[in-house]
């Protein structure tokens, strides 16, 4: 895919993406996400290759923050009710443009940085608005493997798949 081959950045929302969009909340108001080891691997071997991963999510979340820091995601946004704003800033920080960034959603709030980037991304359940925006749409649903397949498509376009391989045997 011609789009995957300058990408410099992956952003990631979170519930529906690196999650399967499901909260769970105990009896003391707890809250708790499943993350798909598969996804993590995927954002491992991208920062192996040089490509950036940053999260930009709308809500707060220990768990979400412990998920980031454990997967060394040093471009973490969280609450954030306009995405763009974090956005802009990274733009400018790394110095790339639209065209050499990818970003990986679900839901309509994702539909202003989808409308953006060089690579726009929906999970395989993602609503149908999100996936008529995308360039791409995952097999896998969200927070079911669809970072990874993400991971797989950019590097595989960007010849660097196989020395991914190469380093994991």
């Amino acid at each position: 895919m011609e789009q995957a081959k300058n990408i410099k950045l992956v952003i990631l929302d979170v519930d529906g993406v690196m999650t399967d969009g499901r909260i769970v909340i105990n009896d003391d108001g707890i809250e708790s996400r499943n993350f798909d080891i598969k996804d993590g691997m995927g954002v491992i071997v991208l920062q192996l290759c040089g490509i950036d991963v940053a999260i930009i999510t709308s809500k707060k979340s220990g768990a979400v923050r412990h998920r980031a820091e454990e997967l060394k995601i040093k471009r973490f946004y969280e609450g954030i009710k306009k995405k763009t704003e974090p956005y802009a800033q990274m733009l400018e920080e790394m110095n790339i443009s639209d065209a050499e960034v990818c970003y990986v959603g679900d839901d309509l709030v994702d539909l202003s940085m989808m409308k953006r980037v060089g690579l726009a991304v929906a999970v395989g359940d993602a609503v149908a608005d999100v996936k008529e925006a995308a360039t791409y749409v995952t097999t896998a649903r969200g927070g079911h493997g669809a970072v990874r397949e993400v991971a797989e498509l950019i590097l595989k376009a960007q010849g660097k798949w196989d020395a991914v391989l190469a380093k994991i045997h």
